[in-house]
């Protein structure tokens, strides 16, 4: 398995991205994993000082470019094809990568994705999903987070697909329970779009629906799936992470389950829905992050999930 990995992105790269694949390695000495690290001729010198034990597994490609966080993603993804995310979807297009990891600019991750990887066929829009803990030490997966804030019934009814497979096939949970973020518990509650997809999703032979969910139900083991639009489901995300910076490590609170929110320990989200593995990390990723997004690029990979929407979605209707 060869993933390629931007290690210019993120706002401590290159040396934590580094780090990240120290860790990797070393967990993984007899791992199948090789990792084709693009960055910057600077990082390079870097690059082979930490990581000299492990010189044959990660070939190293330059990259005469680096898309900066706050540059706009179509723009530049345009005008710096010698940029590290442009070569790392350049290989995955050329199929000389099997998955490709950046914690980079978002934008850029999400336009080389849809106009690069592309879209499964019967997909309507990619989604991208974030695992949240859940009390009993699981989590579930909440989608979407950002990329869709405005989104049709439909939208979530395939959103909601997209997150069964990945729970079934990646994380290995049998019959996954899809739950419908809502203002209450009610058939018929909420606004126009939840009371729309409500029904399509009970119907659907393919979902386990288990109702409308509302916001203490979150963390609770009620849903493994828990759909909504972006603009919701990204205010949830940004909530999560605030929870755990201000009571950890700002006010030094000790506590099994709020360590669970931090996001370092979950890697990347994945970008579901689309003709190959792109994994996206967080701007403000340390090496456990790193890591674990190898980790979450290896799981999907050895699941062959992009394969199994491929086949879904061409065996099915389009919702």
């Amino acid at each position: 398995m060869k993933i390629a990995f931007d290690i210019m992105g993120g706002d401590y790269a290159p040396s934590e991205a580094i780090k990240g694949v120290q860790l990797f390695l070393d967990e993984n000495k007899d791992s199948h994993v090789h990792l084709l690290l693009i960055g910057t001729a600077d990082a390079a010198a870097e690059l082979a000082t930490a990581l000299q034990p492990y010189a044959g597994r990660y070939p190293f490609i330059e990259a005469q470019q680096v898309i900066g966080m706050s540059e706009h993603p179509t723009k530049a993804l345009k005008e710096k094809q010698q940029s590290s995310i442009a070569i790392g979807f350049g290989l995955l297009q050329a199929k000389k990568a099997d998955a490709f990891i950046s914690a980079g600019n978002t934008g850029a991750m999400m336009v080389g994705a849809m106009y690069t990887v592309k879209n499964v066929p019967g997909v309507q829009r990619p989604t991208i999903a974030s695992p949240v803990p859940q009390t009993d030490g699981n989590f579930n997966l909440l989608l979407d987070v950002g990329i869709n804030a405005d989104c049709k019934p439909e939208n979530l009814v395939q959103f909601a697909l997209l997150g069964s497979m990945y729970m079934q096939h990646v994380v290995g949970l049998d019959n996954p329970k899809v739950g419908l973020l809502n203002i209450g518990e009610e058939e018929g509650k909420g606004n126009i779009l939840a009371q729309a997809a409500y029904p399509m999703l009970k119907e659907h032979k393919d979902i386990n629906f288990v109702g409308n969910i509302e916001g203490r139900d979150i963390f609770t083991p009620k849903a493994d799936v828990i759909v909504c639009e972006g603009f919701v489901g990204n205010v949830v995300l940004k909530m999560t992470e605030s929870i755990y910076d201000l009571l950890i490590t700002q006010r030094g609170v000790k506590d099994d389950f709020l360590e669970t929110f931090n996001h370092e320990i979950y890697g990347g989200t994945p970008i579901l829905g689309i003709n190959d593995t792109v994994i996206i990390g967080h701007g403000v990723a340390h090496a456990l992050a790193f890591k674990n997004m190898i980790e979450v690029a290896r799981k999907t990979v050895d699941a062959q999930l992009s394969s199994r929407f491929q086949s879904y979605f061409a065996t099915t209707e389009t919702v």
